[in-house]
């Protein structure tokens, strides 16, 4: 038979599983083709630029002076795409057991080919399973799409599937709105601090502030001690504590109980970043607010816990009581049209999944001035009751608009008192300065809650404070973090509150809540869960053997459960391990100090190889301030870990970084080229798991020879979703699937990495996967006791049983012990608490 014939015979008998095959690629492309790329912070570009030889300060940065926006996280690359029925239409045709109907319903595998990780064009998050919901309308629109397929609950997607039918028929944006402002421009600050006014004599009418703190996390020590540098009787403290933030919020109930002039909501909500759920925060706070008959407020200032002043309470009001009738909201400071562009107000979003979802474009209402900026302002109370309680169109539709807004909180009280009839009242400064670096802040490190791309503010240092000395009248700034560095708040402390007394308990030291048990073990991970168990074990261990904390005498404790609580401990700036309470008998309640051992060393610092300064592996990477926020590095199976590596200035050089797992198998292999003047390199393999438990290593060579080595435990799981392991989860210890972490092998490389034979701790480590209990137990605390030792053991209220145990609050590194930075006792008589 010809070729031509047996072309034609086959493609016969093939047509209609061609024309299926076609009509599937079809719906793929075309979906795929409605993402646009994510322009900064994909985690594979950024792997790509650390091989590339770009630094994180080399990084592409928005210059945006004053707003947290940053670009677009897709670039349009079309006009809208097809109908939701057009895409359902092809969709069956693509799959024959989808069955007819008016529904859109997308097969499994298309969505998860257009989520997929690592893909340009991706939103990180969960991926959804196959699901069926019911639009109202023909969904049009590649945003829309989009969000659609990646929505994670049938609720989230209908809420989704609907707003878009409305914002088709027109019926959920306002066409235009009017403008009461009679002024045309933008308002200028035109007011200095004068620091001839500081001592002045306090006003005779001196106005009273409500802070608004809106908090979350965990870090209620330095939530305190903001609260104990702005306090004074005469103002009024309302905290809201994020709904997902238990700990904190009990301990500011409990706080709050203590002063008549400090309240936390009755009420908490989910706020994420750039959400809408922040703005509806906002308006419900100030509601709440004026209907407090008992606290005669002047001005709402909004803070966060990561604020702190940068002048004195008395310095605040003084400032104020001279500008009684201002509002002060900073203003992006650009154009209108590339503000909204940049900011994201011509497109329409929604919140719901925790996730703030873009869906399309939408028009400006006409007839009105767009403005934002920053969302921390000072607002009078005039102006707050306006936007509570006013009834007219302009703030009524306002709502309506932002409800549907990106960042809304960061726009939405510039915009209102900017069309209104006081917008004479509003001043471009909102009394505060931020520590922007766009360069490392500016990463979409919120993509996984926001379909943009964002900017956070960095961290304060000691080598920022210079920032901090405008002209401009400021008398706050952000963000400053504890647990990243302390000592720029103890420079404020200084030059607000004057040098502290030498002696004085506390100064250096810093702790935090990780665990508390109110929140129950669904709060902790399997690996945190393994850890602090262990670590009880060994220190109970210990103080059966008293030569080892040089006691007298043995004490014998048997633990009473999980762990009380678990504290990370910082001193000086320096993670010093995890403080762990725990209640044993006979009666007492413990707590000890966990040691972190060193690991890092350098072999070699000669030549161009002498620019390693540390080589670090962990998980929850930072790379805005470069730090782990896994503080301690525990690792699991599970777990993803990071290889980074910091330098010294100098030439350029290229390194070969290896992974060796416990059994000697290369797990991986890459070069890095290092700038001249790059800081950090980081990388992420992507290797299999779960990960060989034990000590791996991994090694950084400059041609071959080995420059430094860094050793870091994979620590084996005694517990799996809660529960102690079972038999069933073995494989959780036996490592990758056919002992390979790459699909690339590297053990051709044993030979220059002189590594040992690994028959004999292959078999050792396949016998140790199958261990359970007891024997599981002893493995892992062997482990850990290799990287952490005892720092100290006390006892809260002293034990007649063990009476060589010092009290906590005796100790200088216990978390019961005095800290004068957060410790809040009474009112002064200045009616101050410091």
């Amino acid at each position: 038979m010809a070729p031509s014939a047996r072309v034609i015979k086959l493609g016969r008998r093939y047509k209609y599983l061609a024309a299926a095959a076609l009509a599937l690629l079809l719906v793929q492309g075309l979906v795929v083709w409605s993402f646009s790329a994510l322009e900064e912070g994909e985690e594979a570009d950024m792997n790509a630029q650390q091989r590339k030889n770009r630094s994180p300060d080399k990084a592409e940065h928005s210059k945006d002076p004053g707003n947290s926006a940053g670009r677009r996280a897709w670039k349009s690359r079309g006009k809208a795409g097809r109908s939701g029925s057009e895409v359902a239409r092809v969709a069956r045709e693509a799959n024959p057991r989808s069955k007819l109907s008016t529904r859109l319903h997308v097969p499994q595998e298309t969505w998860h080919n257009l989520t997929r990780d690592g893909d340009t064009g991706s939103v990180e998050g969960p991926h959804p399973t196959e699901r069926v919901f019911i639009p109202k309308c023909d969904i049009k629109g590649k945003d829309a799409l989009s969000a659609l397929s990646r929505a994670t609950t049938q609720k989230c997607q209908q809420e989704l599937a609907d707003i878009v039918c409305l914002h088709q028929m027109g019926q959920i944006m306002p066409k235009s709105l009017p403008r009461y402002c009679q002024t045309t421009g933008k308002m200028t600050s035109g007011l200095q601090w004068e620091e001839s006014d500081v001592g002045a004599p306090p006003p005779e009418n001196p106005l009273r502030i409500v802070y608004m703190l809106v908090v979350h996390g965990r870090a209620v020590r330095q939530l305190k001690r903001l609260i104990k540098a702005i306090y004074h009787k005469d103002h009024f403290y309302y905290i809201h504590v994020d709904q997902r933030s238990n700990y904190l919020h009990n301990e500011a109930v409990q706080l709050a109980q203590h002063y008549t002039n400090i309240r936390v909501t009755p009420w908490r909500m989910i706020t994420i970043w750039g959400g809408a759920s922040l703005l509806t925060m906002y308006l419900r706070s100030m509601q709440d607010l004026l209907e407090m008959s008992d606290w005669p407020w002047d001005f709402f200032i909004n803070l966060s816990a990561t604020d702190y002043p940068t002048r004195t309470n008395e310095e605040l009001v003084l400032f104020l009581s001279k500008y009684r009738d201002k509002n002060f909201l900073k203003s992006h400071g650009r154009d209108n049209a590339r503000f909204i562009k940049k900011q994201g107000l011509d497109r329409l979003f929604h919140e719901c999944d925790s996730h703030m979802w873009r869906l399309g474009e939408r028009q400006i209402p006409e007839g009105i001035v767009v403005d934002g900026g920053s969302d921390w302002f000072a607002l009078t109370h005039k102006f707050v009751k306006y936007v509570t309680y006013t009834h007219d169109v302009l703030v009524s539709e306002l709502r309506r608009f932002y409800k549907y807004t990106l960042l809304p909180a960061e726009s939405f009280f510039h915009t209102v008192l900017e069309n209104s009839h006081d917008c004479d009242t509003l001043v471009d400064n909102n009394l505060r300065v931020t520590n922007w670096n766009r360069k490392l802040g500016c990463r979409c490190q919120y993509k996984h809650i926001v379909d943009w791309c964002g900017c956070s503010p960095n961290d304060f240092k000691p080598q920022d404070v210079v920032r901090l000395q405008l002209s401009r009248p400021t008398f706050f700034a952000r963000k400053f973090e504890s647990s990243v560095n302390q000592e720029v708040l103890d420079i404020l402390d200084a030059h607000l509150f004057g040098e502290p007394v030498p002696g004085t308990p506390g100064l250096k030291g810093y702790w935090e809540n990780v665990y508390h048990n109110l929140e129950g073990q669904r709060a902790l991970s399997d690996v945190t869960m393994t850890a602090y168990t262990s670590f009880t074990r060994l220190v109970l261990r210990e103080l059966q053997s008293p030569e080892q904390l040089n006691k007298k005498r043995s004490c014998s404790f048997a633990s009473e459960g999980f762990p009380f609580a678990v504290e990370v401990y910082f001193y000086d700036d320096h993670f010093q391990g995890y403080l762990v309470t725990q209640k044993v008998h006979p009666s007492s309640t413990l707590e000890f100090w966990m040691m972190p051992r060193g690991s890092f060393r350098i072999v070699d610092q000669t030549g161009a190889a002498n620019r390693i300064q540390s080589l670090e592996v962990g998980t929850e990477w930072d790379p805005k301030e470069r730090i782990f926020r896994n503080f301690g590095g525990l690792i699991g199976p599970m777990d993803e870990p990071v290889a980074v590596q910091k330098w010294s200035h100098g030439v350029n050089v290229t390194v070969t970084v290896v992974w060796i797992d416990p059994t000697y198998i290369i797990a991986a292999s890459y070069d890095i080229s290092v700038e001249s003047e790059a800081d950090f390199t980081q990388y992420k393999p992507p290797l299999s798991r779960p990960l060989r438990p034990g000590v791996w290593k991994v090694r950084l060579l400059h041609f071959w020879e080995l420059l430094a080595e860094v050793k870091f435990l994979v620590i084996p799981l005694t517990y799996r979703n809660k529960e102690p392991l079972q038999g069933g989860d073995r494989w959780l210890h036996a490592g990758p699937s056919r002992g390979q972490y790459m699909e690339q092998n590297f053990q051709a490389l044993s030979g220059i990495l002189s590594l040992p034979p690994r028959v004999e701790v292959e078999q050792e480590a396949n016998r140790r996967s199958e261990l359970l209990g007891k024997d599981l137990e002893k493995w892992t605390d062997d482990g850990l006791s290799s990287f952490w030792s005892v720092g100290g053991v006390c006892t809260k209220t002293g034990s007649s049983f063990c009476p060589s145990l010092p009290i906590c609050s005796d100790t200088h590194w216990s978390s019961m012990s005095p800290d004068s930075k957060s410790d809040m006792g009474p009112v002064g008589h200045d009616g101050r608490l410091r």
